[in-house]
C-alpha cells in the first residue's frame, strides 16, 4: 500500500508514471488559509525543489476580502508590494487524493536573504517551538474543529446572502448515529480524503447546532497538527463543493451553539517522555502547574492569536459550552482550560479559540503563554469546580476591540512574539474592527427599516 505523505523520490516516481501532474504550492495566511500556486509537477522538481517559488508580499498584508491594506510594514504600495520567498517545506510532501493527480507541498515563508519573515503564522509558531526546544521539550497538539453543513452549494449560499440556508439536519444531532447517517456520504468523502492526505482520522460526531458536525484526528507534533489543520479546512470545503453542498467553519454562524476549535496541548522531552505527569496534586508536574498558570495570565493577553475576528466573540455565551471565565478545571466544560487525560495523556485543552482561528498563532500563544509561567515560576491557582458561568473568575474578552487593546500593551507578547509581530497582528486587528463598523447588518435593517 502506497503511503499518503510522498518522499521527493516517490514524488519523482509518480511524476514519471503520470500518476501526479500537478503540485499545490501552498503558505498560510494570516486568516489561516491556504494560498499559493498550482504547479506543474515537472516545473516543481525541475526549478522549484532546487531554488523556491516566489508570491507577493501582500499574502501577508490583506484583510479576508484579499484587500490592500495601508499601515502594514512588510507590503504596501511605498514598498512596491514586492514578492517574498515561498520554500517548500518537502516534509509536507503528500497526495490530495480529491482532486486527480495531485500532490500537496506547504511553505515556509522567507525574505529574499533565507531569513524568515517573522509574521509569517508558520514562522511564528516556528519560534516558540525553537523556545521550548531549548528546554529540551516538544509540543504535542490536537486541534478539533466543528463545521455547519448546508444543502445549498457556495454559489447558492452567496446569492442568498448566506440567509435562509438549508441545514443538513433539523434537529440537535449531537452524538446521534442516526444524524450523521444523514450526511454519511459527504462525511466519509472527507474523512477518507483527509486520510488519503495523510491525517489520521479517529472519528466523526454530529454537534448541537443544526447540520453541524465534527471530525476528529489524532494529535502530532504541534507544526504537523497546524499543517493538517489547514489542509483539512480547505479540502473540507473542496470536497463540500464537489458534492453541491456547503460547510462553514466560522466562529457564529446563528444565535444558536458556534463552531469550536478545543486545541490539546502537552509536552514531551527529547526521550519522548510526558512532562506534565508528575507527583503534585492532580498528578501533575512542577512543569504542568506553572505552563497551566502561564495559560490563566496571559489569555487576555493574548486571546487576539486565539479569537481573531468580530464574529470570534459572539461564541461567548453562558451556557453556550463556549467559555466565559478565565479558569481551569478537571473536566470541566465550563472553564476556559480543561485539564484532561492521565499521566502520559495528561493535557489541557484550551476552549477559547473557534473554527476561524489561525492554528498556528493560537498554538504559538498557548506555548508562549505556558513558558511565561514557567518562566516566571508562576503558581497555579485552586482548581475550579462547579459551574464556572456563574463565577466570579475573570472573564474572557467580550469583544475584538480589548482583545487588540490587551495584546498592543501587552509586554508579555512584546517579549515572546517581538514588536514586529505585536504591530502586524494588531493592526490586523484594527482593520478587521474598521471593516465591522463601516458595515449595515441585517439585524439593523431588520429593526430599522420600518420601525425607527
Amino acid at each position: 500500500m502506497t503511503s499518503p505523505r510522498l518522499t521527493l523520490d516517490e514524488l519523482r516516481a509518480r511524476v514519471a508514471d503520470g500518476s501526479v501532474d500537478t503540485v499545490v504550492l501552498a503558505m498560510t495566511d494570516m486568516q489561516g488559509r491556504l494560498q499559493g500556486k498550482r504547479l506543474a509537477a515537472e516545473h516543481f522538481l525541475a526549478d522549484v525543489v532546487p531554488g523556491a517559488a516566489e508570491g507577493c508580499g501582500y499574502l501577508l498584508a490583506v484583510d479576508i476580502d484579499m484587500n490592500t491594506v495601508d499601515g502594514y510594514e512588510i507590503s504596501s504600495w511605498e514598498n512596491g508590494y514586492g514578492d517574498l520567498t515561498l520554500r517548500p517545506d518537502l516534509a509536507t510532501l503528500r497526495t490530495v487524493p480529491w482532486h486527480p493527480a495531485t500532490a500537496m507541498v506547504q511553505c515556509d515563508v522567507l525574505h529574499h536573504d533565507g531569513t524568515p519573515v517573522a509574521v509569517s503564522p508558520r514562522q511564528i509558531l516556528q519560534r516558540q517551538l525553537d523556545r521550548l526546544a531549548g528546554h529540551g521539550w516538544h509540543a504535542q497538539a490536537a486541534t478539533e474543529l466543528e463545521f455547519i453543513v448546508f444543502r445549498d452549494s457556495y454559489e447558492q449560499a452567496w446569492d442568498k446572502d448566506y440567509a435562509r440556508l438549508t441545514p443538513a439536519n433539523q434537529y440537535n444531532v449531537d452524538y446521534s448515529v442516526l444524524g450523521t447517517g444523514r450526511i454519511e456520504p459527504l462525511l466519509r468523502r472527507i474523512r477518507n480524503g483527509m486520510a488519503g492526505a495523510g491525517l489520521s482520522v479517529e472519528s466523526a460526531k454530529g454537534e448541537c447546532n443544526l447540520g453541524q458536525h465534527e471530525i476528529a484526528f489524532k494529535y502530532a507534533d504541534a507544526l504537523t497538527t497546524c499543517d493538517n489543520h489547514v489542509v483539512y479546512k480547505t479540502g473540507a470545503k473542496e470536497i463540500a463543493a464537489q458534492e453541491g453542498c456547503s460547510l462553514t467553519f466560522m466562529a457564529k454562524y446563528d444565535e444558536r451553539e458556534g463552531n469550536s476549535c478545543h486545541i490539546h496541548l502537552s509536552l514531551r522531552d527529547e526521550q519522548g517522555a510526558p512532562v506534565f505527569a508528575g507527583d503534585r496534586p492532580h498528578g501533575f508536574s512542577r512543569t504542568m502547574e506553572h505552563f497551566l498558570a502561564g495559560q490563566l495570565a496571559c489569555l487576555a493577553d493574548f486571546a487576539l492569536l486565539l479569537a481573531p475576528t468580530v464574529n470570534s466573540y459572539k461564541r461567548y455565551v453562558p451556557g453556550s459550552f463556549a467559555p466565559t471565565a478565565v479558569a481551569w478545571g478537571r473536566d470541566n466544560r465550563t472553564c476556559a482550560l480543561r485539564v484532561v487525560g492521565h499521566g502520559p495523556s495528561l493535557r489541557f485543552e484550551n476552549r477559547v479559540p473557534g473554527g476561524d482561528v489561525n492554528p498556528y498563532l493560537a498554538v504559538a500563544a498557548l506555548i508562549a503563554a505556558g513558558l511565561h509561567g514557567i518562566d516566571q515560576q508562576l503558581e497555579l491557582e485552586p482548581e475550579f469546580t462547579g459551574n464556572a458561568y456563574a463565577s466570579d473568575a475573570p472573564r474572557v474578552p467580550a469583544n475584538l476591540r480589548d482583545a487588540v487593546d490587551a495584546f498592543e500593551r501587552s509586554a508579555v507578547a512584546t517579549e515572546a512574539f517581538g514588536k514586529d509581530v505585536v504591530r502586524h497582528y494588531t493592526h490586523a486587528g484594527r482593520t478587521e474592527l474598521a471593516a465591522y463598523e463601516r458595515a449595515v447588518t441585517d439585524w439593523e435593517r431588520r429593526r430599522g427599516f420600518e420601525r425607527l
